[in-house]
């Protein structure tokens, strides 16, 4: 299964009003859980999504050949770079996960409004499944706007920052 399988059914399942969709294909599982109290649009949001590889012991009735080696998900896809807008470019998030602007509680956040980014610089984290995964700045630029508040949850495309290029 891949990304944009899942995206497609977390979609699906805020738009349901399904509360809980749990999917297991060999060597994967995920499961989506939804309060089913969040409205956006009249729709359930989805709160907790957990696509995660799952390593099966499984007693084999024929002897096998070679080792089975569980299906995995890359969470570790490019950050999707918006179209400009009057301000500069949008940076969105390329997963669901919650939001960190810094790489831990008493740390200083990686980027304030006003600094100076590289491309390839890390701007904050998303925590996807207890995995912290660095979000890179797609160009080189002044961030102008930081969109999303410390530890919230985010979804996929949804905008964390906004950096001018010039």
């Amino acid at each position: 299964m891949d990304i944009k399988e899942i995206q497609d059914l977390i979609r699906f399942v805020a738009k349901s009003g399904v509360t809980e969709v749990e999917l297991e294909k060999e060597g994967f599982k995920l499961v989506i859980k939804s309060s089913g109290t969040v409205q956006n649009g009249g729709h359930a949001t989805p709160t907790v999504v957990m696509p995660a590889p799952v390593a099966y012991a499984t007693a084999p009735v024929a002897p096998m050949p070679a080792p089975v080696v569980p299906a995995t998900v890359n969470t570790t896809a490019p950050p999707v770079q918006a179209p400009a807008t009057a301000s500069g470019a949008v940076l969105k998030s390329p997963m669901i996960g919650t939001f960190y602007r810094s790489s831990g509680p008493d740390k200083e956040p990686f980027v304030k409004v006003g600094d100076r980014v590289e491309k390839g610089q890390v701007i904050c984290i998303v925590e996807a499944m207890k995995l912290f995964n660095e979000i890179e700045a797609e160009q080189s630029g002044t961030i102008t706007k930081v969109l999303v508040e410390n530890s919230t949850p985010v979804e996929y495309d949804q905008p964390l920052f906004e950096i001018d290029p010039s």
